[in-house]
């Protein structure tokens, strides 16, 4: 990699972490590019060489975590029933924005996602992301195999599912500390599995 690429890679990287920091210090709406450029002695256009907008900045961290879920995932094992599949997933998912994360990140996420309209291409929510992609094919894993019970369509029970996440995620934003993340998200979702089991 020429210097000149590892110097763009640099200046994506500070704008990107640099933005994120501003974002939770101040609220997304009273961040502005220039800000967050002149904050890490760039230019307003070498921040539009990397963003379109300031609201790209959560896509593009999104695309790191959705890597880490894809990474994981070829590291659960083929032999367990798809039940324990999702809860190992989910473990390591809640570990992941626990202690890789961290809350104020997910906080800044989560507030700004909810000041602003969400559509279905809303990262939050987007079904292509490769997290809903895993629990649907986990979701169709078990339908296959007889293990959810009939009369369930993989998108109902992936909805089901996923909502476990998101909410078990809310409910760390508003309990704080003595909240256990991973324990609270074990505890959910092997109750609405429980009451997915055929």
């Amino acid at each position: 990699m020429t210097e000149r690429k590892l110097k763009a890679l640099e200046t994506k990287k500070a704008l990107l972490e640099t933005g994120l920091k501003l974002f939770y210090k101040k609220g997304f709406d009273n961040v502005t590019v220039e800000e967050i450029a002149k904050s890490c002695n760039v230019s307003k256009g070498a921040f539009y060489v990397h963003f379109k907008t300031k609201y790209d900045i959560f896509e593009e961290k999104f695309k790191d975590i959705d890597n880490f879920y894809s990474t994981y995932q070829q590291r659960i094992p083929k032999d367990i029933n798809v039940y324990q599949k999702i809860l190992m997933f989910y473990e390591a998912q809640m570990i992941y924005l626990r202690d890789e994360l961290g809350k104020d990140l997910i906080r800044t996420v989560y507030t700004n996602a909810m000041s602003l309209t969400i559509d279905k291409n809303h990262y939050l929510a987007n079904p292509d992301r490769n997290l809903y992609q895993i629990i649907y094919s986990f979701v169709q894993e078990g339908i296959d195999n007889k293990e959810f019970k009939e009369g369930i369509t993989t998108e109902e029970a992936s909805k089901l599912i996923t909502r476990c996440m998101r909410g078990t995620i809310y409910d760390w934003m508003i309990f704080g500390d003595e909240f256990d993340v991973v324990k609270e998200m074990t505890n959910f979702t092997s109750t609405v599995l429980n009451g997915l089991k055929k």
